[in-house]
């Protein structure tokens, strides 16, 4: 679905750092790498980030 805007925990922004995530690991870049370039240092900030799910492609054929 949509990526939430913060963190759940701390309240850091994470919706601007999720393209660039999903980009750089789907070019073969170490997850743990990418987060820490991103300024993910935080567990619950990461995990906000490598929870997510795309279900828009699954949901929008439905939708009228």
């Amino acid at each position: 679905m949509l990526t939430p805007v913060r963190c759940f925990s701390c309240g850091q922004i994470v919706a601007d750092k999720y393209e660039p995530y999903v980009n750089r690991v789907k070019d073969g870049n170490n997850p743990k790498e990418v987060l820490d370039d991103l300024g993910l240092f935080k567990y619950c900030c990461r995990r906000m980030i490598v929870s997510q799910i795309d279900l828009i492609d699954i949901i929008l054929p439905y939708s009228k």
